[in-house]
């Protein structure tokens, strides 16, 4: 019986019990062989895990890391960002995305984001590239804003739903812009691109991408992990010297690096779970099915848009309603867990004040802010929890 099954009585936000139950001999197995072998650091469990989320990607090179952070920070560092230069992202993600941009040396601007899919906007990136930054006497692209050069662009698949990535690809192009995707959320999220006529994976289109393996994720490890996906030789082993101290071989240190490996334990465990993120996508995807069906035609209550050129994987399902916090205590106290990813855009957040942002510069994105609410998503998710999902929202708006 899950645990879930158990707790009747209660819904939870997220399970990681109930998957991780049903893999126990394979992940026990995984953690064994690394005692017999003492295989820590490095080694076959590393490069198996690498090659096979490489093919999951669809790219030719994945590089492990110690968590979605590094990721971020060792692909800005490794696609040449310098100090100094201004990455374009969005408010309404996670510090991590621009605690990366910072730890990089570069620094952080903001773009309003997309209403319907809470993703960066088409519109307000072109608006501020088309307004909001100049050529300067060397023809470098210049934020009006700050007076540093704009030499890179970050969006974020927020939820599991892959940003326009055809469109923001032209617009990198048009202004010589580097293309990062924090695609942390995203694992096997695709984008059909009109430009190959195919369907893209989530850390296929962008220079590189990075991926975390927080537990919760949809590829969770039982820890901290990440990687970065890139098609790119050099980039990708310059990430591999970054991660490593800067070696290219061993005690041969060709630049500084960071101690940002990723275990072998735990790539281990993620090659193990692996197998299984198709099937659990798959779930995810159907769960959301069933929530449009039992949410619809709720006065006030907007679901998720997926776009037709859009396959979510559903890390996140996120409602938006006014009265978004009198919903998450009426939920709560029925036992259902909920969360808010996220109740402070990154522009209105003590950390960033240098920046000097004010309430009001992106509405979108605060309006989001006061609005989100996460219900209960994970692949073992029950119809019947579903249900009681929906007659629980549906009781709070009859009041």
């Amino acid at each position: 019986m899950s645990t879930i099954e158990k707790a009747v009585d209660s819904i939870p936000f997220l399970d990681l019990v109930t998957p991780h139950l049903e893999l126990e001999e394979d992940l026990v197995a995984a953690f064994r062989k690394a005692l017999h072998t003492a295989g820590f650091i490095g080694g076959a469990a590393v490069a198996d895990f690498e090659q096979a989320f490489a093919a999951f990607c669809n790219v030719e090179h994945a590089i492990a890391v110690g968590n979605g952070t590094d990721a971020l920070r060792f692909a800005l560092m490794a696609a040449g960002i310098a100090p100094g230069d201004v990455v374009v992202t969005v408010p309404n993600t996670f510090i991590a995305t621009t605690e990366a941009i910072s730890q990089a040396g570069a620094h952080p601007e903001f773009v309003d984001i997309d209403e319907r899919s809470c993703n960066l906007s088409i519109a307000a990136l072109r608006a501020y590239l088309e307004e909001g930054c100049q050529r300067d006497a060397n023809g470098r692209l210049v934020s009006r804003r700050s007076g540093r050069p704009v030499t890179a662009v970050l969006p974020v698949h927020l939820y599991g739903q892959m940003a326009e990535m055809d469109a923001l690809a032209e617009l990198a192009e048009r202004y010589g812009l580097i293309v990062i995707e924090d695609a942390c959320q995203a694992h096997g999220a695709e984008y059909f691109s009109k430009k190959t006529n195919a369907w893209r994976r989530a850390g296929s289109i962008g220079h590189a991408a990075a991926f975390s393996f927080y537990p919760g994720k949809n590829l969770g490890a039982c820890g901290e992990g990440g990687a970065v996906t890139t098609n790119d030789a050099q980039l990708a082993q310059k990430i591999r010297m970054i991660r490593d101290h800067g070696q290219s071989r061993k005690y041969y240190h060709e630049i500084e690096g960071y101690n940002g490996r990723l275990d072998s334990i735990q790539c281990a465990i993620l090659s193990a779970k692996l197998p299984h993120l198709e099937g659990w996508n798959a779930s995810r995807r159907d769960r959301a099915v069933e929530y449009n069906r039992l949410l619809a035609g709720i006065e006030g209550l907007i679901l998720p848009c997926e776009p037709d050129w859009s396959r979510s994987v559903y890390h996140l399902y996120v409602v938006r309603t006014q009265n978004r916090d009198g919903l998450m205590r009426h939920l709560n106290a029925a036992g259902i867990g909920t969360g808010i990813h996220y109740p402070v855009p990154l522009h209105l957040q003590a950390a960033y004040a240098r920046l000097g942002y004010k309430a009001g510069d992106f509405p979108i994105a605060e309006a989001a802010a006061t609005s989100v609410l996460s219900l209960p998503m994970f692949p073992q998710l029950t119809s019947e929890q579903q249900a009681r999902v929906s007659i629980s929202v549906r009781d709070f708006v009859k009041k």
